[in-house]
């Protein structure tokens, strides 16, 4: 879910381990398996890959893109989390950072059917086995939960379980696992409103529209500390089934690109970079209770 930025995220809130592991992106009831393969790095050299541009890597994203995913709605920075790790995984690929070409994608369109004009498209996307019908998924890079955030005068702010917020009357992002997460587990009494993007969600909170909304804890931690006025997360919590909610790199069903950039993403994992690039541009919710 994204949000029109006031100000940098990692300068709003400090950096601390963060749970490898929220999740606006759409989802599904079950988690898909990542295409991995058994291609390591030394089988994708740049000019070995089937890319959409010869000798460039071509990576998409929404926009705007928002923080603390990106920064300034410039992915092309190397700012935020997802345009760390895009460049990272660029990198773990053999190319440089001057080889590395943004397109724009908005989160819809990418998961549909078809040929995708990008390489791939980090955009908080769920890995889940009914949309990994259309789409392929590289190894996770990223693990998440939900967070509720409502506002400081709410008679919600002190809830403890998720039963505390059924009678709320709760938004979340179109076709995402957040708006998921209160059908499924909170189960509000009011049917939940829906918006086209977080950034009308966010809206409706501060004008008192709704009484909280749903995002992934990242995303939460930044509206409550940058947009929201009076903003703050009453709790956080996980699926109650299936796997925790990983976030996947998108790209064309069938791409011949898929294990190698899954090979980059686990080549990420085992040196250590992800859980660096985690501790530098998001935070871990070590005083956000966990609502049962």
């Amino acid at each position: 879910m994204k949000l029109t930025p006031r100000g940098t995220f990692a300068a709003t809130l400090a950096a601390a381990t963060l749970v490898l592991a929220s999740a606006c992106a759409a989802s599904d009831d079950s988690d898909g398996d990542a295409a991995t393969g058994d291609v390591t790095l030394s089988d994708c050299k740049p000019a070995d890959l089937a890319l959409l541009k010869s000798g460039t890597l071509t990576i998409a994203t929404d926009d705007p893109a928002y923080d603390p995913w990106f920064s300034n709605s410039d992915p092309a920075n190397g700012k935020g989390f997802e345009s760390a790790v895009a460049y990272a995984v660029a990198d773990k690929l053999g190319f440089e950072k001057a080889d590395v070409t943004w397109v724009k994608a908005g989160f819809n369109q990418a998961i549909q059917p078809g040929k995708k004009p990008f390489d791939f498209d980090i955009n908080q996307f769920s890995i889940s086995k009914a949309r990994a019908k259309a789409v392929d998924f590289s190894s996770p890079y990223y693990s998440a939960a939900q967070a509720i955030i409502t506002l400081e005068t709410s008679p919600f702010k002190g809830s403890t379980t998720l039963a505390d917020l059924k009678d709320a009357k709760l938004g979340a992002q179109i076709a995402t696992t957040s708006l998921d997460a209160i059908n499924d587990q909170i189960k509000p009494t009011a049917k939940p409103l829906v918006y086209d993007d977080t950034s009308k969600a966010a809206q409706a909170l501060q004008n008192k529209q709704v009484d909280a909304i749903v995002a992934d804890l990242p995303t939460a931690y930044y509206l409550a500390a940058a947009e929201i006025d009076g903003g703050t997360i009453v709790g956080q919590f996980q699926p109650t089934s299936g796997e925790q909610e990983q976030f996947g790199l998108l790209l064309s069903k069938g791409s011949k690109l898929t294990p190698c950039v899954s090979a980059a993403v686990d080549a990420l994992a085992d040196d250590g970079s992800l859980q660096k690039l985690q501790d530098q541009w998001l935070t871990q919710a070590t005083d956000v209770p966990e609502l049962k």
